[in-house]
């Protein structure tokens, strides 16, 4: 069986394994008639480790036959010829895709282990698995993705499912709103990335990685746009990636992701959805190498993220928001070593980081018991407050209270930008609303064999208006 072959039929499998998944844990659901909690989390064991092991073999017969990448085409969902749009199902297996879907097939199955023993018995155990099939079928897709049409769809699989899983205990105002704060921010994200895509098909006419970037494999390619062109692109991109790896100033939303399971807190926001914006980078290294100004943009982003980040998460009052911007000040110097051309680096540096943070999100629901224990078995407190308080300066107390107050990142988007946006749409309404009004009273009128007086002088629906 020749390599040609066999490529297409793995590359099929990584992709259909989880979204068979979808289909088996939700129609049942729908039917309500759902499965077993047993049946239920052995499927899930099945499909993760067979999909660990195709993509292990994979990686395994690329190194044996000395290939670097391999272009795996699976037909075309639709074309329109007329304005020359096709989108492809193709996908890219190289060092890059399959590091990461390695990845995030060992972490799902540690995950969902955990999560077996964690909710058993919640009346959610079938809903959290279900979106996990969902987030679990978009990083696979997202990963391996050989077009950015095939990445954005990847892309909103994994924004949708964790959007879903924040409001998981949805009897409580807090996940919900927080939810939908997350969702708000990915729209920000989706929104550059679909323009970004519209750009790139204006310039060449595709958005085909292995055209866009052809001749040497990943990270050594070349981009076939020029530096003006990779400057609007990059940028672009770039506002997608900070949007969904919460880099300054959409950081905000990654502590309130906490409202989650803690199993989805650990892969998720601890691992895998928080690099996904550090993984799109990677993927169009190439490009953002083609204009030193964003290479710059990205390093000053990267930087202070990373400072913001680590100045926060030391005065965090609970583990799993110290964590999350632990974990945030890893994605920023990963951020950062991809704007200086650090691929490789920052490849192991996600991998390294994401096994990492994994382990100590499991560990912090039980963190705080074992700490207890201890003092109670050494019989006095492990640490004590120093006897001045939080600082002897009037600089670090400052210091303090910015960090405490996460940066006021969140008063200030709320402030120049949400409240904005919500005041024009709220005029919008009222002039909508006033038209109707209008439109209503005129119709009233004339069927009663009344004369209308409305019509006699123009009304002006921007009256009563602010």
């Amino acid at each position: 069986m020749t390599m040609e072959f066999m490529m297409p039929l793995i590359g099929a499998a990584m992709l259909g394994l989880p979204a068979i998944l979808i289909l088996w844990i939700g129609l049942p659901m729908l039917l309500q008639h759902p499965w077993s909690e047993q049946i239920v989390s052995r499927s899930v064991f099945l499909v993760v480790w067979l999909g660990l092991g195709l993509s292990c073999l994979a990686a395994t017969i690329m190194i044996a036959t000395g290939t670097t990448q391999s272009n795996v085409s699976l037909g075309s969902w639709y074309s329109i010829p007329s304005v020359e749009l096709d989108f492809k199902l193709d996908l890219i297996l190289d060092g890059l895709s399959l590091t990461f879907v390695i990845m995030s097939f060992v972490l799902c199955g540690t995950i969902s282990a955990f999560a077996t023993k964690y909710l058993h018995k919640e009346l959610g155990f079938q809903r959290f698995f279900l979106l996990f099939a969902m987030f679990l079928t978009g990083i696979v897709m997202a990963a391996l993705a050989g077009t950015i049409e095939l990445l954005f769809v990847g892309w909103e699989l994994v924004g949708l499912s964790s959007a879903l899983l924040v409001a998981f205990f949805h009897e409580r105002l807090g996940p919900v709103k927080n939810g939908l704060r997350v969702w708000a921010v990915y729209r920000v994200a989706d929104a550059a990335f679909l323009a970004a895509a519209a750009t790139m098909h204006h310039m060449v006419g595709h958005g085909d990685f292995a055209a866009l970037m052809p001749g040497e494999t990943w990270p050594n390619a070349v981009s076939v746009l020029t530096q003006e062109q990779a400057i609007w692109v990059g940028l672009l991109l770039l506002l997608a990636a900070m949007g969904k790896s919460a880099l300054v100033p959409f950081s905000g939303w990654l502590p309130r992701a906490m409202e989650g399971p803690t199993p989805s807190s650990a892969i998720f926001y601890g691992a895998l959805s928080v690099h996904l914006g550090a993984y799109l980078l990677l993927r169009i290294s190439p490009i953002l190498q083609q204009s030193t100004l964003v290479c710059l943009v990205i390093i000053g982003v990267g930087a202070t993220t990373a400072l913001f980040a680590a100045i926060t998460a030391r005065v965090q009052s609970d583990i799993k928001s110290a964590l999350s911007f632990a974990s945030l000040t890893q994605v920023g110097l990963i951020v950062i070593e991809i704007g200086l051309g650090w691929e490789l680096v920052a490849l192991i540096h996600i991998v390294g980081h994401a096994c990492f943070r994994t382990l100590q999100l499991l560990r912090a629901p039980t963190l705080l018991h074992d700490y207890h224990t201890l003092e109670n078995a050494v019989g006095g407190h492990l640490t004590h407050l120093s006897k001045h308080g939080i600082s002897g300066s009037s600089g670090s107390a400052v210091l303090y209270r910015w960090g405490l107050e996460r940066g006021y990142l969140d008063f200030a988007l709320n402030r120049f930008f949400v409240n904005p946006v919500l005041g024009f749409f709220r005029r919008c309404h009222r002039v909508e609303q006033a038209w109707a009004n209008w439109c209503r009273s005129g119709s009233r009128a004339t069927s009663e064999g009344i004369p209308s007086t409305t019509t006699s002088a123009p009304v002006d629906l921007f009256e009563e208006l602010p």
